[in-house]
Parts: structure tokens; C-alpha cells; sequence
């Protein structure tokens, strides 16, 4: 299971590669290092995980920022620096927050 998640993620990511680059080798390379390193990285994430509640957020913009990169890059390119620049930031920024903020505690309403 761990390995098919492994390829799964990898190919997932080529849209996010071609956001930062064309790049034929540096996407064949960068998805087979992420095969070779997700499944090391999924056990120390699974531990970890619950610290960060606020990461599926800096994901889920890092995700649209890319989409929105691709689409304009014809009319409007981004350069590399600061595509991963707004990565490494949203990243960092939400794993920040996510330390400092603890997570909100669900209430359960009495029906």
C-alpha cells in the first residue's frame, strides 16, 4: 500500500514539477527521487501530522498557485525564484501557524 501511495504522489506531482519547470530530466528525476524518498518521509509525516493541523491549507494554496502559474504562464510567466519562493513560504508560514495556533476543538451539539 505504502508503495502504490508512493507512485500515486509521484505521478501527481507532475503537474506541480512542470509548474516550476520543463524540463524533461528534472521531471523524470525529481519523480523518481519522490518514489524513492516518499515512503522513508511517510512514516516520519505520519507521526508528525497532527501537529500541523493548518498544513492541508498551505497545501490546498500552494495547489492553486500552481494551477494559476500554469494557466498564465503564457501570458504572464513566473519566474522560477519566485514560484518557489511562494512555496517554501506558504509551507513554512503554515507550519509556523500551525505551532503557534493550537487546533480548534470540535464541540458536538446535543440533538
Amino acid at each position: 500500500l505504502v508503495e502504490t501511495t508512493d507512485v500515486v504522489f509521484a505521478v501527481d506531482s507532475i503537474p506541480a514539477i512542470f509548474g516550476v519547470t520543463r524540463n524533461p530530466f528534472l521531471v523524470y528525476t525529481s519523480n523518481v527521487f519522490a518514489i524513492l524518498g516518499l515512503r522513508s518521509l511517510y512514516f516520519v509525516l505520519a507521526n508528525i501530522i497532527g501537529k500541523f493541523h493548518l498544513l492541508k491549507y498551505g497545501l490546498s494554496v500552494v495547489l492553486a498557485f500552481v494551477g494559476v502559474k500554469m494557466l498564465l504562464s503564457e501570458v504572464r510567466p513566473i519566474g522560477i525564484g519566485v514560484s518557489l519562493g511562494v512555496v517554501a513560504g506558504v509551507l513554512v508560514g503554515s507550519v509556523l501557524l500551525s505551532l503557534v495556533i493550537p487546533p480548534r476543538k470540535e464541540s458536538k451539539a446535543d440533538d
